[in-house]
């Protein structure tokens, strides 16, 4: 599986610890996005800090402590982290949520276990195979990446198995959500309305059926990201042409929403943090 550069929702990549996405196969791209990898060492005492703007979208998680199903956030959060640790997910596509769950509204800002004992046990078996920090940087370097590797394969075929290939509103679900990601011009629901044929208040339902947050909030959350991504890679763009090229009616709107989710101004967040981190989370 190809590593992907996109960064996208993750609010401070320099951060990151040991974190890879592997675009997934293509038989699968239209149940997963792509799946993600984290692992950390941390000294004894040390505390890392990962902030994210997360995808408005649902991820399969498989940790130490078991497998779950954490469902889209409504706003910016984030995850400490401290010793040593793990995780491997799929950020899902709209039809690959389906058969997971038949409300995802319900699952909005929660984790919930999943019910896969064969899936954590190859999945932590293959991860586990590179706990031991021992031999030259090349040596465990190769360890990682074939552990890596392995728990990828236990996740590709748990996903081939358990999640079913997209009925038509999961065709349609998903071309509503690669609308609302690639096209920066979008920014009414009414408009998505239109390039897909339906009505707005179809949108309104294949959202809330297959994603769990309204149509509106997934636009907002993509202009959101991109926004924070042009602000952190670069410094010469105003915050005024980022509002206008997002589609927003001027800078205080995106201002606006920026402290809304975000908690802090665009200002603010290109100043980046006050106290340098390290962690690592979710998609």
């Amino acid at each position: 599986m190809a590593e992907s550069a996109d960064r996208r929702g993750i609010l401070y990549p320099d951060r990151l610890p040991t974190f890879h996405r592997r675009i997934a196969p293509p038989e699968l791209r239209d149940r997963v996005r792509w799946f993600w990898i984290p692992r950390w060492r941390l000294a004894p005492g040390e505390t890392s800090r990962q902030e994210l703007l997360a995808f408005p979208a649902s991820n399969l998680v498989v940790e130490p402590g078991g497998v779950s199903l954490t469902g889209p956030t409504t706003g910016a959060s984030h995850r400490d982290l401290s010793g040593t640790g793990w995780a491997v997910g799929a950020l899902l596509r709209p039809a690959g949520l389906a058969s997971l769950t038949p409300e995802p509204q319900r699952i909005r800002d929660t984790e919930t276990p999943i019910p896969a004992a064969e899936l954590h046990r190859a999945v932590a078996g293959s991860m586990g195979e590179a706990d031991e920090v021992v031999g030259s940087a090349s040596e465990i370097d190769e360890r990682e990446s074939r552990a890596r590797d392995r728990a990828l394969d236990a996740l590709t075929a748990w996903v081939s198995e358990h999640l079913a290939a997209p009925d038509d509103g999961g065709v349609l679900a998903n071309a509503m959500e690669d609308l609302i990601a690639s096209d920066r011009s979008i920014i009414r629901v009414d408009q998505v309305a239109r390039r897909l044929g339906m009505s707005t208040r179809g949108v309104q339902r294949l959202a809330h059926r297959y994603v769990g947050v309204p149509p509106l909030a997934m636009i907002r959350r993509y202009r959101l990201q991109e926004a924070a991504q042009r602000l952190r890679e670069d410094p010469a763009v105003t915050i005024a042409q980022i509002a206008a090229d997002l589609g927003y009616s001027d800078h205080a709107h995106l201002s606006a929403d920026f402290r809304t989710v975000l908690g802090l101004s665009p200002n603010s967040y290109r100043r980046g943090p006050g106290v340098a981190a390290n962690g690592s989370s979710d998609g």
